[in-house]
């Protein structure tokens, strides 16, 4: 194969893998508009009593501490992931790696974000619950805009 030959498999397969990435990026990633509407559901639609109010709030000041530490380490990630690429060009182990990493973290704020949207609704009342489990499951089951 002659080097141009070389050049243009590595240019396609950075392409490729640069893709792949943000693609499971735009599928994994937790979407702001469900969490903008329980936000918007919490704070206005649902008449929390100061009681109320003040553990959702201790609630998201403690969920927004752990967020940006998973966010950090997903940027991190990232940086991995683009030196992988450099020097790999191509999907080798190290790039397969930071996928992986990538993917594990994406998961932990998955799973850590439904932790506490459960621990939000444990502060309600049984009136309060069942229109916040509504606007969950709406927020999650509507199509992409």
């Amino acid at each position: 194969m002659t080097p141009g030959r070389y050049a243009l498999v590595a240019v396609v397969a950075f392409a490729a893998a640069l893709a792949a990435v943000l693609l499971a990026r735009t599928w994994l990633a937790p979407q702001p508009r469900v969490e903008s509407q329980v936000h918007a559901l919490l704070h206005e639609k649902l008449d929390l009593d100061p009681a109320q109010q003040a553990r959702i709030q201790q609630l998201e000041d403690s969920f927004a501490t752990r967020r940006e530490a998973l966010e950090a380490e997903m940027r991190a990630d990232n940086q991995r992931m683009a030196r992988a690429i450099q020097t790999e060009h191509g999907y080798g182990p190290q790039v397969a790696a930071a996928v992986d990493r990538t993917h594990h973290v994406m998961g932990q704020l998955q799973k850590e974000t439904l932790q506490h949207i459960f621990a939000m609704r444990d502060v309600l009342r049984p009136d309060q619950a069942a229109q916040f489990d509504a606007a969950i499951v709406k927020a999650l089951t509507q199509p992409a805009r």
